[in-house]
């Protein structure tokens, strides 16, 4: 009876671990990938400085590997200002103090529930110059890391509780924003206009999913096989 119930108790921590993995580790990805892409399309003029950058970092006569990554700033900080204007996850993990606080003035009794709005923050006009507008140069004369420890850019939480996927999250949209736009151009369909309307569900998504058009941007042919 005891290993039967240990058995199953496994069992359960592994179909949640499967369920951990699938959502924040693809779906968080690929709606980051799309509000990106988004922006990116909507601002021609950051389209064709991330492809300078890529031509410059990469070349015409190569694909991107994981070796370019460092040296790609301007997407980095294209990322960084996807993740501020569209919070994945609007709101952290609910905390509750194992003793009473203050807190800006405020004093937060012990047990209460705590909810950070990580969306409101990141649009603040306290904290952000003109924060709806999407500018990734933002991020290029200012030190912001994922780190969050400032709790004016924490996209992945703050702390000892910050998220665990961090390192994966920002290869895996590094390398697949970097292949998309060193590949091709992109547009969308004609008579069709961008739409970045949000909306809630498990992530913080687009109302209209995008549609993209790719067309070839490398010569060699060979490079897309």
């Amino acid at each position: 009876m005891l290993y039967f119930t240990i058995h199953c108790v496994f069992i359960h921590f592994i179909d949640l671990g499967d369920f951990n993995i699938m959502i924040a580790g693809t779906e968080t990805t690929a709606t980051t990938v799309e509000w990106a892409m988004s922006n990116i399309m909507q601002n021609h003029n950051i389209m064709k400085r991330l492809q300078e950058e890529l031509v410059e970092v990469v070349g015409l006569n190569n694909i991107v590997e994981e070796h370019h990554l460092p040296k790609l700033k301007y997407l980095d900080a294209t990322i960084k200002e996807t993740l501020r204007m569209h919070s994945i996850v609007p709101f952290l993990i609910p905390r509750s103090p194992s003793k009473e606080c203050m807190v800006g003035g405020y004093t937060i009794p012990k047990g209460c529930t705590i909810i950070l709005n990580v969306w409101s923050i990141h649009r603040d006009p306290r904290y952000w110059d003109d924060p709806l507008n999407f500018n990734p140069e933002r991020f290029l004369t200012n030190k912001w890391d994922y780190n969050g420890n400032n709790l004016i850019y924490f996209p992945f939480g703050s702390g000892r509780r910050l998220c665990a996927g961090v390192p994966l999250a920002e290869k895996m949209l590094m390398l697949i924003l970097a292949s998309l736009l060193h590949s091709f151009d992109w547009s969308i369909p004609k008579g069709e206009k961008h739409d970045l309307t949000e909306i809630y569900s498990i992530a913080i998504k687009k109302r209209k999913p995008l549609t993209a058009i790719p067309s070839q941007r490398l010569t060699d042919v060979s490079l897309y096989m």
